[in-house]
């Protein structure tokens, strides 16, 4: 058989060697643009990283009034989420909730008497829709429908935000037509953080299994396991904090998923706890703010329909459902671009 021409070797040589070189350009520039190594202590020169930023509170506050004074559009925004969300996937059903309602007055053991026990019973109802929600088990075209109808309300609203801030006298149809070109970037980073919360996911897993053996009453068992649970929810959460902003990066026009993703985890370098803090609160914000809509909006409901039967299958709590289920939606995704764009005017290097 001849053997490779001279010719066909230098250029493989050539290919080969402009390949390698390239790969560690790459790594050359990885290291340089983050000074943190695996399985090393970093110097404490290289963790020092500016951030200003305004309290939480204050934050939260600033939030609010940018969407106070845009609310008209905002608020024709969630109207049109919430009826493509009852079109498409249907209200959460009264029935559900009358059956957790009659289930949970049965199962009661009158520990407690009056209000107190009312407020009682509309707290773990309150836990427990939250956590399962009334639409019971969707569909597999329903939970399509959810996945774009989501990406939809967090894409167009980080559009018209973009836009407003800019000084564009945008209005929602612009955002509709405009805001979904990204979807499938923005789908494919999602995907990612999926993936990134599968270590909770266990965590939580192996918390009902070992709630259900046992295993917690104490011991080494008990604390290995919260060892365990700890690294976990831990890893996931440093994972999703720079994916949380390569959610806005990739709808930048010509952003790849990856190019965001890289461009999240540059930000997010040398100050990654103190964004994981604001994020954190960002949840714990929407928490709050479920329990203090929808407790009252549970007791009510019980009250009115103990003194006007004929609205017993009128869904009060569902549709209060629904409209926190929207609010939390588009304030999220205004909290997370606005805290995106404070950390990118700090534009610091790490040291």
């Amino acid at each position: 058989m001849p053997e490779p021409s001279k010719g066909f070797r230098a250029h493989f040589s050539s290919a080969f060697t402009r390949r390698r070189d390239a790969v560690h350009a790459r790594k050359a520039n990885f290291l340089s643009r983050r000074p943190h190594r695996s399985f090393r202590l970093t110097h404490p020169r290289d963790a020092r990283r500016s951030l200003q930023l305004p309290g939480y509170v204050a934050f939260t506050h600033e939030v609010n009034v940018t969407l106070k004074r845009h609310w008209k559009l905002f608020a024709l925004l969630g109207v049109l989420y919430g009826v493509l969300t009852v079109a498409l996937i249907g209200i959460g059903s009264q029935e559900t909730y009358a059956t957790l309602l009659s289930t949970l007055r049965e199962t009661s053991q009158g520990a407690l008497e009056g209000n107190l026990d009312q407020l009682g019973q509309a707290s773990v109802l309150f836990i427990s829709i939250a956590a399962t929600g009334l639409t019971g088990e969707l569909s597999e075209s329903q939970q399509i429908y959810v996945t774009l109808i989501g990406l939809l309300v967090w894409l167009t609203t980080i559009w018209l935000l973009r836009q407003r801030l800019a000084g564009n006298a945008v209005r929602l149809r612009d955002g509709l037509y405009n805001a979904g070109s990204p979807i499938v970037a923005t789908f494919l980073v999602g995907l990612v953080l999926v993936v990134q919360l599968l270590p909770i996911a266990i965590a939580l897993i192996g918390y009902g299994a070992a709630l259900a053996t046992g295993l917690l009453a104490g011991g080494v068992e008990a604390m290995l396991f919260w060892s365990a649970f700890t690294l976990l929810a831990a890893l996931s959460l440093y994972w999703i904090t720079a994916t949380f902003f390569a959610l806005i990066i990739v709808t930048l026009p010509g952003t790849y998923p990856l190019r965001a993703l890289q461009m999240a985890g540059d930000l997010v370098v040398s100050r990654r706890l103190r964004i994981m803090y604001r994020l954190l609160w960002m949840f714990l914000v929407i928490a709050v703010v479920w329990a203090v809509v929808l407790i009252p909006t549970i007791l009510f409901d019980g009250w009115i329909k103990s003194i006007w039967p004929a609205i017993e299958s009128f869904p009060i709590v569902p549709l209060a459902l629904l409209f926190m289920g929207t609010a939390s939606i588009i304030w999220a995704a205004s909290y997370t671009y606005l805290f995106y764009r404070k950390v990118v005017a700090d534009d610091a290097l790490p040291a």
